[in-house]
């Protein structure tokens, strides 16, 4: 039975379902049976774009653990790691200057675990941020947050999908007045418990907005191409964008310092972006106009570069991450 009959079946015995049980079953059936990305799949985050995204990341990281004093078992976390790309080069910068530690992924999808064991195979899993290890964590979060499912409210009345005239329907069909994540707060207010009793630092990469937006963001992509929400239930990618200040304010009632949000583009050009892509082409003179369009496309108004936001969360006494600072 498809996940389609099967919701199908649940709305005529229980009624319209919430768009945040909708949601939650659809990104769970797409996630558990395929690897989304690349060309063959639904689309490409920034680790596949270049490896400059990872190491600026991995850079990043490692200032805050030199300044942080390289504290002992100090561990790298990762939520939903794609194929490993991204920790890939991150932890190849960051041995550069002798981080050693233990490898987490918080990952579900066993299709994705499977890509990540072929690059990592000393890692450890875990299927929540529950589990992970009571040490100092150096977590990234890049697209992690958008998968979340949310609660959508028109007025009043929440949001449910309803099954009517052969095909999902939303119900109420009206002006989404809210938006909320409560996934997303409740991870954020546990990791930033985390951080501020172990210490360590989470850098959080998605689309999304600083915070005072509201409305409907909720949208679906299949290879490559935005689809209707309710159209492929459990074949598209279901995201929203990411409320920043709500996580933020999540994470502080955990007791973590949290930076100021800023664009993707600002803080990978602060980083260096610019002058990495220049030395990367002289090594590569074949592959300049390629590296020139990552850059592009990871940094510019165009592309990446101003839809995508960047903020981390950290225990009191670490630095904040270069470029994060107030």
């Amino acid at each position: 039975m498809s996940l389609a009959e099967a919701l199908e079946q649940r709305i005529a015995a229980e009624g319209p379902i919430s768009l945040h049980d909708y949601m939650a079953a659809s990104n769970a059936e797409y996630y558990a049976s395929r690897d989304p990305l690349g060309k063959a799949g639904d689309f490409t985050t920034a680790p596949e774009i270049s490896q400059m995204f990872g190491e600026l990341v991995g850079a990043s990281l490692a200032d805050v653990f030199a300044r942080a004093g390289r504290p002992d078992h100090a561990a790298y976390a990762e939520l939903g790691p794609g194929r490993g790309t991204l920790a890939s080069d991150v932890l190849r910068l960051m041995g550069g200057i002798g981080f050693e530690g233990d490898v987490h992924f918080v990952e579900t999808s066993p299709v994705l675990r499977n890509a990540q064991r072929e690059r990592h195979p000393d890692a450890t899993w875990h299927k929540t941020t529950d589990s992970l290890p009571d040490v100092p964590l150096l977590i990234v979060a890049n697209e992690f947050f958008d998968a979340l499912p949310v609660r959508q409210w028109v007025g009043d009345a929440e949001r449910k999908v309803a099954f009517e005239g052969g095909g999902f329907r939303f119900s109420p069909n009206g002006t989404v007045t809210r938006e909320t994540c409560p996934a997303a707060e409740a991870i954020a207010g546990r990791l930033g418990g985390h951080l501020a009793r172990h210490g360590g630092v989470m850098l959080v990469i998605d689309y999304g907005y600083a915070g005072g937006e509201q409305g409907d963001t909720l949208q679906a992509v299949r290879r490559h191409t935005k689809v209707g929400p309710l159209a492929f239930p459990g074949t598209s990618d279901l995201t929203t964008h990411v409320d920043f200040a709500a996580l933020a304010a999540a994470a502080k009632r955990g007791g973590a310092k949290v930076t100021r949000v800023i664009t993707q583009g600002t803080w990978l050009e602060t980083l260096g972006l610019g002058p990495r892509a220049v030395a990367l082409a002289g090594r590569n003179p074949d592959r300049a106009d390629d590296i020139a369009a990552q850059r592009k496309r990871l940094a510019s108004e165009e592309g990446m570069g101003t839809l995508f936001k960047v903020m981390a969360v950290h225990h009191p006494d670490w630095p904040a991450p270069a470029g994060l600072g107030a």
